[in-house]
């Protein structure tokens, strides 16, 4: 299995997808809340390009089947709700369609598709994710992908690359590790979850906007066993 770290989306324009594995990152938060969405009962969840993307594909689905969560440069949408994990977690998702539409873990999505496999992952669901991969594309390129924000390279993506990099380490298959991977990894040995979350750009962003509880839940590691998957348009669990 090769490993290989992508600091940022956009560097997913000159990556060849077909036959490879793709881990999409965005901890801050749109990764944290897909997965914390899925734990707590949503049955998909539509990740969206725009807003207006957003609201057409929610017009497709019963008002009462389906929440509409979103933001565009960290501002949440007017009439969606606030697109955070535990935000999230306050509405009844159970059974429901959440469609979702954030300024770059949305986006990753949609520039990982063409990859056989995509998955999506957060400190929250790490364990489970890499246990996944490990036993289902054991021979397959893997790019663990940081969302970043606007073309630039944000550190709680990194971190959350380096986690998942050490269990893969931890797994019996043979890997081989790129340097952006191995870097990661040094990061997530050197520094505390929490303390990188919060003196990360977004997070002293997110701190700003008193969202302290929000960046303590992101923080977790391996609290559910989720793996969200790409199936077609919408993520589910599998």
């Amino acid at each position: 299995m090769k490993i290989h770290v992508l600091l940022k989306k956009e560097e997913l324009d000159a990556q060849r997808l077909p036959g490879k594995t793709v881990i999409v990152l965005d901890i801050l938060f749109a990764t944290s809340s897909i997965v914390a969405a899925l734990a707590h009962g949503a049955a998909e969840v539509i990740p969206t390009l725009d807003p207006a993307s957003a609201q057409a594909e929610a017009a497709r689905h019963p008002a009462e089947t389906c929440v509409l969560s979103g933001e565009l440069n960290a501002d949440t949408l007017p009439g969606f709700v606030h697109p955070t994990p535990l935000a999230l977690l306050a509405e009844n998702l159970e059974g429901k369609t959440l469609v979702y539409s954030t300024t770059n873990g949305t986006v990753a999505v949609a520039k990982s598709r063409e990859a056989d496999h995509v998955y999506a992952a957060a400190l929250l669901n790490a364990e489970a994710v890499v246990a996944h991969i490990a036993r289902h594309h054991a021979d397959e390129t893997v790019l663990i992908v940081c969302s970043g924000s606007a073309d630039n390279f944000n550190l709680e993506d990194f971190y959350g690359a380096g986690y998942l990099v050490s269990l893969f380490a931890k797994q019996p298959n043979e890997h081989e590790f790129s340097d952006a991977a191995l870097a990661a990894m040094l990061l997530h040995e050197k520094c505390e979850a929490g303390e990188c979350l919060r003196r990360a750009r977004v997070g002293r962003m997110m701190l700003a906007r008193s969202l302290d509880r929000e960046i303590d839940f992101a923080a977790q590691k391996s609290r559910f066993d989720v793996v969200p998957k790409l199936d077609g348009k919408r993520l589910v669990a599998v």
